[in-house]
């Protein structure tokens, strides 16, 4: 099939973001496909559930459950050498895939990565690398890494579970820094403690998925686009950016619908394409 193209890929891209790299108070955020996001501020880069390979496309390949890629690898990650942090929601592939982060690893000496504490044994194996700037985070907790405090909240992927510590295994993150909140669900159904455990940070981007769920896919799932919109308008997030689709063929949804269902809501939202970046400047008021 024909890839769709992200809107600046490879050299572009790296220019792009080379370009936007200024010491001021706003922001500026790209979407990489998926949830991965690159979001730079103040010199500084955090990338958020990156997933920059063909990893699962090759696993799934001749399976009930092939994942044919929708849109083509915006850079490859050891072209990223840049990154100060990489957070990762959750063990899933297309969150924590090795095929990237490892990449990411070599080209970042310094790189802080910021995992779930609960699958902290997992992530060892699964990269084959004890990276010793591995942060593990549980729900309630933060870390602070260079101007970025990172705070954990639970996802339900689809329910909110816990290890046998009682430590949460999947979660998004609430990323605070100067005078902005980004909210990065990672996978999550909506479930009613979501929105209260948020409306605390005066979230002013939400990053949310909007491909839903179905029996037939085999896989857990997500909210979907009416979901999402309702869960930015409950927490009075400034904007909501919709991720994780068109990414493979069999788990996506149109984001039309999405558009749709912000309007109604009465949300404010940005629809990205792969590539391409916002500024933070063009958000509108509260």
């Amino acid at each position: 099939m024909q890839l769709i193209e992200p809107v600046l890929r490879d050299e572009a891209l790296l220019k792009d973001i080379k370009a936007a790299n200024r010491d001021d108070d706003e922001f500026r955020l790209w979407w990489l496909g998926q949830s991965g996001f690159l979001l730079q501020w103040k010199g500084r880069h955090l990338l958020l559930d990156p997933y920059l390979s063909d990893s699962l496309t090759r696993k799934y390949e001749g399976t009930p459950t092939p994942h044919i890629r929708m849109t083509a690898i915006p850079v490859q990650p050891e072209r990223l050498d840049f990154v100060d942090a990489v957070t990762c929601s959750h063990i899933h592939t297309d969150h924590l895939d090795s095929e990237t982060i490892v990449p990411l690893l070599k080209a970042n000496p310094g790189l802080k990565l910021v995992i779930p504490d609960a699958e902290r044994e997992a992530v060892g194996k699964k990269l084959a690398i004890d990276w010793p700037g591995t942060l593990g985070i549980d729900l309630g907790g933060s870390v602070e890494i260079d101007g970025f405090q990172i705070n954990a909240v639970a996802s339900a992927h689809e329910t909110v579970t816990f290890d046998e510590s009682g430590r949460c295994r999947f979660l998004g993150y609430v990323i605070e820094f100067g005078k902005w909140a980004i909210y990065h669900s990672g996978d999550t159904l909506l479930y009613p403690e979501l929105a209260q455990s948020l409306q605390p940070f005066r979230i002013d981007v939400a990053l949310l998925p909007i491909n839903g769920r179905s029996k037939e896919r085999r896989v857990a799932g997500n909210m979907n686009a009416e979901e999402a919109a309702r869960l930015g308008r409950a927490i009075g997030a400034r904007t909501v950016i919709p991720c994780h689709y068109d990414m493979f063929t069999f788990n996506t949804a149109p984001v039309e619908d999405f558009i749709r269902a912000a309007r109604e809501a009465g949300q404010d939202s940005r629809v990205l394409r792969c590539g391409e970046r916002m500024e933070s400047a063009r958000l509108g008021q509260r």
